[in-house]
């Protein structure tokens, strides 16, 4: 077989992608708490939805929004295979929104220049504040004491954003 005989994978088209997007924000509007974090058209159909939610997503959610977006699109037309799922832990943060719902949370944060690891304490539409307790030497005498440190990291200088797992 020569290059030239060979499918290229099979992708949905412009206005499909157009319905799904509709579907999926009239899905999302139905539960305020709800977020859209990802919405990939993938090769040979595939079309991944990743949600979030303030308080987290019920499986109900996924399957309500599954529903509303598989049921108004058609399968004769176009054949698609449909994954909505909601963000896995080990990944990092990508939208201000996942930032509120972590308050309270310890988070590893990339910058350029550093990496901090602390509690998330505040979330502004500009920026986000860790704290954290580090043992550090006194400044008069021998030994270490414990001091309290916070960062105000601006959104534009954070690279990556992770929940610490913590067991």
């Amino acid at each position: 077989m020569n290059e030239g005989d060979q499918k290229s994978p099979l992708f949905i088209s412009k206005m499909d992608q157009n319905k799904v997007n509709e579907l999926l924000q009239e899905a999302l509007s139905e539960n305020e708490s709800l977020f859209l974090i990802d919405l990939s058209f993938l090769a040979n159909n595939k079309i991944k939805v990743v949600v979030d939610g303030d308080s987290g997503v019920p499986l109900s959610e996924c399957v309500r929004i599954s529903r509303n977006i598989e049921h108004n699109l058609d399968r004769e037309s176009e054949d698609f295979s449909l994954e909505v799922t909601t963000p896995d832990i080990s990944e990092s943060l990508k939208v201000k929104r996942q930032y509120n719902k972590n308050i309270t949370r310890t988070l590893k944060v990339k910058t350029e220049t550093e990496e901090f690891e602390g509690v998330l304490s505040e979330v502004t539409n500009e920026t986000i504040s860790l704290h954290w307790k580090t043992r550090e030497p006194k400044p008069i005498g021998k030994g270490k004491h414990t001091v309290e440190k916070t960062v105000t990291i601006p959104y534009k200088d954070i690279k990556e954003a992770k929940v610490k797992i913590i067991f």
